[in-house]
């Protein structure tokens, strides 16, 4: 059964010949749609890479295979998490309530997004990933703060969880970054060495796999409840209604993600998977298998978290557990400043965005 999305009203089901109907109805539809597409295929420039930077760095898979595999396993997670639960879909649903004019809401809307894309592609020019996750709810914050003059458009409720998940994909990731490879070596100390990295290489690869499935659960839900607003505003409805998530959307979302990962992901895979630790294939299966957990916990908990903070401080993690020098503090210092600064910056950008579109149109 398709999942659904909930809200104070009555069920709605869109099919895929309803919305492409719709596009030839309602012209800002088509401009939300290619936005909110713009967004998805950027986080696959700079976020999904993350899932299998380290099978790549190790050599366990070449980087055509494993972009085509992360592909594949985004859509699986994206469609299977979503069916069994749509936590952090409903999250980022209810995350703003741009009130009010339906047409303003929706030109904030847009600018929100054209600030993630901006923010996003500026951090991939420098190979830095960035937190699409992050960048996409204080754009949406900012803008809804413009909309309505306050923060009377902010679900604190939901805010909360972000929080959490802040904490929850560095402190955690690190941590269990550093536990999981030190069970690995206690587990397998004995093991020959030549016999440790061909185990270890194809272990890697099922690893990579859960990675990228939990990257699709956790994120391919954000911007399907990003999709869905947009596509209500555009046809001059509010949020209140009760979704059905179809399944052809779920499918669109993970298709753009891992076109975006084809198109530029490399960039991210060296500078996380390569430059920040040097990793072997023992430890790049430690680290994905971390960030798969921390992953999973935070999408049945409904907490939207981000895949680069959590996989990038398991790395961290890993590469601590051996030696903190080990770690390329210079890479590690671009990266965080990256993060704090995503908030207050993507933040301001969908408010000036938000205030600039009002105004223009």
């Amino acid at each position: 059964m398709p999942a659904i999305l909930e809200r104070k009203s009555y069920p709605m089901e869109i099919t895929f010949l309803d919305f492409i109907s719709e596009l030839s109805i309602y012209t800002p539809l088509i401009f939300t749609t290619l936005l909110t597409l713009g967004v998805i295929l950027v986080n696959g420039w700079t976020d999904a890479p993350n899932a299998i930077s380290t099978c790549v760095s190790t050599r366990a898979m070449q980087p055509g295979s494993a972009i085509f595999m992360a592909a594949v396993f985004n859509l699986f997670g994206v469609v299977a998490m979503t069916m069994v639960n749509q936590k952090v879909a409903e999250t980022i649903y209810n995350m703003v309530d741009f009130q009010g004019n339906v047409n303003d809401a929706l030109v904030a809307l847009c600018a929100a997004l054209t600030a993630i894309v901006l923010w996003a592609t500026a951090a991939w020019a420098f190979g830095i990933p960035t937190s699409e996750s992050h960048a996409l709810i204080a754009g949406l914050s900012g803008a809804a703060i413009a909309l309505q003059g306050g923060f009377s458009g902010i679900n604190g409720s939901e805010w909360i969880k972000v929080l959490y998940g802040l904490v929850l994909s560095t402190a955690l990731g690190f941590v269990m970054g550093f536990l999981a490879v030190k069970l690995v070596e206690l587990l397998f100390r004995n093991m020959n060495l030549h016999k440790s990295s061909r185990f270890f290489g194809k272990a890697q690869i099922i690893s990579a796999a859960g990675m990228a499935f939990m990257h699709g659960a956790q994120d391919g839900q954000k911007f399907i409840g990003i999709f869905l607003l947009g596509m209500f505003l555009a046809k001059g409805q509010t949020q209140n209604a009760e979704v059905v998530i179809p399944v052809w959307l779920m499918i669109l979302c993970a298709a753009v993600m891992g076109l975006g990962t084809s198109i530029g992901g490399y960039r991210i895979i060296k500078s996380v998977g390569m430059d920040m630790v040097k990793l072997k294939k023992y430890q790049g299966f430690s680290a994905d298998l971390a960030g798969g957990i921390c992953l999973f916990l935070s999408t049945a908990s409904g907490i939207p978290v981000s895949t680069t903070h959590t996989k990038t401080t398991a790395i961290m993690g890993v590469g601590a557990a051996k030696n903190i020098k080990n770690v390329n503090l210079g890479i590690v210092r671009e990266m965080v400043l990256t993060w704090v600064l995503t908030f207050p910056c993507c933040g301001l950008v969908g408010y000036l965005m938000a205030k600039l579109f009002i105004w223009i149109f």
